[in-house]
């Protein structure tokens, strides 16, 4: 377990309602790693059907609620996704974060941006309406799949690898982070891991959470650091479950939401303060 204080976290790409979503281990990560800043760099959801949020994916929710409580003293920031347009405007107000189309900081005397990436990708912006379907199509076949979907995680790395979009959106990132005059950018998208350095720039993608390797990116002031949860020990949670028992418990999600959140911890200071 990685006990050290990150100034900031960046974690991307967990796709909640997909079926290959890591959101428990996502969570565990946030509850068991300390960071001042917390950047959820773009497609946190996979489409617009709420229906397919299961009770684990909930729970990540409901713990990014209870992390953007003012009292708690930790900056949450939401950079939209492809995949997350149309759903930002409702659940930041849910979960009490704000949206943006990307973040800039300075640290360390240093400027960084954080911007999801599908921006760096042509095949992306040439073919959306393409795109939606091949994402609608991709979930209903996830249902199809056997228990750890491995045909569909197999898509998904040909899909990356096939229009080389790790190299291209590394490319323009680069290019983008030269012309605003940054140090650093951040971004996610292509589902892999990585660091590149071009004349005195850096381009870090945070990776993604519907893989086999789940990947989060910390920056502080000696460093920036891509950490593989795999390779860390966190603490077993005995309501760890397959998420296909969790389907169709919307009502209890709910209740658990409003828990998990802090919600209902909100109703209480509300009532003693008034």
């Amino acid at each position: 377990m990685d006990l050290q204080a990150h100034k900031t976290l960046i974690l991307s790409d967990l796709h909640l309602g997909a079926a290959t979503s890591h959101a428990r281990e996502a969570t565990r990560v946030l509850k068991e790693v300390r960071f001042q800043r917390l950047i959820l760099l773009g497609d946190i959801f996979a489409d617009l059907n709420f229906a397919r949020l299961t009770k684990a994916h909930w729970k990540f929710l409901g713990y990014i609620r209870k992390l953007s409580n003012p009292k708690r003293n930790i900056e949450v920031v939401w950079v939209e996704g492809n995949h997350d347009h149309g759903l930002t405007n409702i659940m930041s107000h849910l979960v009490g974060v704000r949206v943006y189309q990307q973040y800039t900081w300075q640290y360390g005397g240093l400027r960084h941006i954080a911007i999801h990436g599908h921006q760096f990708d042509g095949f992306q912006v040439s073919n959306v309406r393409l795109s939606k379907l091949g994402t609608s199509l991709y979930l209903k076949l996830q249902k199809l799949d056997f228990k750890r979907k491995p045909i569909v995680r197999l898509i998904d790395r040909m899909n990356t690898r096939w229009l080389r979009m790790s190299s291209k959106v590394s490319s323009a990132a680069l290019h983008y982070a030269r012309q605003h005059e940054a140090h650093r950018i951040f971004c996610g998208h292509t589902h892999e891991a990585m660091h590149v350095e071009q004349d005195g720039i850096h381009y870090y993608n945070a990776g993604g959470w519907v893989d086999s390797r789940l990947t989060y990116v910390t920056v502080d002031e000696k460093e920036v650091q891509i950490h593989d949860f795999n390779q860390h020990e966190y603490h077993e949670r005995t309501d760890d479950r397959d998420s296909s028992q969790e389907r169709g418990e919307t009502d209890s999600s709910l209740a658990d939401f409003a828990d998990e959140s802090g919600l209902l911890e909100d109703v209480e200071y509300e009532s003693v303060g008034g």
